[in-house]
């Protein structure tokens, strides 16, 4: 698979938001700060994961129906991805 420019900088924006919480630890900043930041990280990373699946699975599906193929395992592929990745 193809990891596109967008992707990329879904990653670099997360780590750079870990660093920043690992920085905001260090300086012992408040506690409900901290848990909020997480939870963003959390939620960038779920979308993150999103983005992935789905252009694996555009790509894939159009892949398999030019081979005619039968599409439905890939698409239950792509549930269970996102599910194990909650």
């Amino acid at each position: 698979m193809d990891y596109n420019d967008q992707m990329k900088n879904r990653v670099k924006r997360i780590e750079g938001q870990l660093r920043g919480i690992l920085k905001m630890m260090e300086e012992n900043k408040d506690c409900k700060d901290v848990i909020t930041q997480l939870s963003a990280a959390r939620t960038a990373i779920d979308r993150t994961i999103g983005v992935v699946v789905s252009s694996n699975l555009v790509k894939c599906v159009r892949q398999a129906e030019e081979n005619g193929q039968n599409t439905e395992e890939l698409v239950l592929e792509a549930v269970n991805l996102l599910v194990k990745s909650r």
